[in-house]
């Protein structure tokens, strides 16, 4: 009766975690939807915003601004990791963190110095292990990260790599391709040397675009170029939110299918146990009426 019993307990306790691995799948569903059509409204605006700002640096304007100039090398560059605040989703961390590894690395064997800023307890908590020190420490990004918080984040590196103090800005997040496919990637956002690339262009290689300028091309380069990056750092939260919300649906899937699996062999566990204490009682009230003839 020992063993049913332990069997009724583990079989109560699976269930009680299946209810809360379902719940949690329910919720990331939901949230990925809203997030992913977020991504997607953000995909086109800066989409549109790079071929813009690609076109404008192709042609043969006597301007230029200097976030699309290359810097003099400085040696010193800044890394911005997003990472989550909650766990249970799978290898969404661990992957956007090794990158980051490997990406440390090869900056110190090219002698360049990295200023490490992490967004999500998971990912300072990776760099309080590992002994790596943070300039800045981000906890308020949640899954629906919005313009004002990572605008003021934009204006801080526009200004450092303007001012001299930085040649680069890299982003470590995972790259929202679709659903189905979502890419843990180290990406250069500033300077601006592949915005606009030929794979988001409308018009065919070589092509010049003509513009009209009004009030003139100066004042409107200004405006669109630190627009750009905005928005291009903005998509990086925006693209780091729906994968995480798509990794925890495909963990929780997981952990739900695995736990209703353990409740069908603690079933059939239990459905032993108690044949076979069914069976002995049985045999001991035959032995028992035999043994009073």
């Amino acid at each position: 009766m020992a063993k049913a019993r332990t069997l009724v307990k583990r079989l109560k306790a699976v269930r009680n975690i299946r209810k809360i691995t379902r719940t949690m799948e329910l919720i990331a569903t939901a949230r990925f939807k809203k997030a992913m059509d977020r991504a997607i409204e953000a995909e086109q605006y800066t989409k549109k915003i790079a071929e813009i700002v690609a076109d404008l640096a192709a042609t043969n304007l006597p301007i230029s601004h200097p976030l699309l100039q290359t810097p003099q090398p400085v040696g010193k560059g800044v890394l911005l990791v997003l990472t989550s605040n909650r766990g249970l989703c799978g290898g969404y961390n661990s992957a956007v963190l090794r990158n980051v590894t490997q990406f440390r690395r090869q900056q110190k064997r090219e002698g360049r110095e990295i200023v490490m800023e992490v967004s999500g307890k998971r990912g300072i908590s990776y760099m309080k292990f590992e002994g790596v020190a943070c300039q800045s420490k981000y906890t308020h990004f949640e899954d629906k990260p919005a313009f004002e918080e990572v605008e003021p984040l934009a204006e801080r590196y526009a200004a450092m790599f303007i001012n001299g103090e930085i040649d680069r800005v890299d982003v470590a997040y995972t790259k929202f391709i679709s659903s189905s496919r979502q890419i843990p990637v180290v990406e250069q956002v500033l300077p601006f040397t592949s915005l606009g690339g030929p794979q988001t262009k409308t018009e065919p290689a070589g092509v010049a675009v003509d513009y009209e300028f009004l009030p003139s091309a100066e004042s409107i380069l200004k405006e669109i170029v630190p627009a750009a990056f905005r928005a291009k750092l903005f998509k990086c939260f925006l693209d780091a939110a729906v994968s995480e919300q798509i990794a925890r649906m495909v963990a929780m899937k997981g952990a739900t299918e695995n736990a209703d699996e353990m409740i069908n062999i603690l079933k059939r566990n239990y459905n032993r146990a108690r044949q076979s204490q069914i069976t002995s009682e049985l045999s001991e009230i035959i032995g028992g009426a035999a043994a009073l003839e």
